[in-house]
């Protein structure tokens, strides 16, 4: 299995409007590098509200606890076995974040890469019209990158 590709039609997600622009984070609760990563998955959110789609491979009760924990303003949509949502979008690792714009998969990124969520961000920053960000840069306590 691979990871969706760029220029895909983006599958369905049960209950997720994927209309405009999203940057799509799946994720799993106990996944250390998921953990490291939340903080910035809010920062995405806040620098461009409305953008963030949470798809979570644990119980609605645990990823609600997770949010909570990380102070996300977003909310998360469960992905329970056999995770049909990771299986559509060829999730082989998490976190994995996945940019929609009207239907089409622009971007990718596995794992915690430091360049690939940055450019990720300029790129939401692009389809949306906001300025862009930097989620993480040398000297900020993350490592350049860490697998999934």
């Amino acid at each position: 299995m691979s990871v969706i590709s760029v220029g895909t039609a983006a599958p369905p997600v049960p209950g997720v409007d994927l209309s405009g622009t999203r940057a799509v984070f799946f994720y799993k609760v106990t996944c250390p590098v998921c953990q490291m990563v939340a903080p910035l998955a809010e920062r995405l959110a806040q620098a461009y509200p409305e953008t963030v789609v949470a798809i979570g491979q644990d119980p609605p009760e645990q990823l609600a606890r997770f949010g909570d924990r990380y102070g996300w303003s977003f909310g998360s949509t469960p992905d329970l076995p056999p995770y049909a949502t990771s299986e559509a979008y060829g999730i082989r690792v998490v976190p994995t974040v996945v940019v929609v714009d009207e239907g089409t998969v622009t971007d990718v990124v596995e794992s915690w890469d430091r360049d690939g969520w940055n450019r990720l961000a300029s790129h939401v920053a692009d389809l949306t019209g906001r300025p862009s960000i930097s989620l993480s840069q040398e000297g900020d306590g993350l490592p350049s990158f860490r697998p999934g």
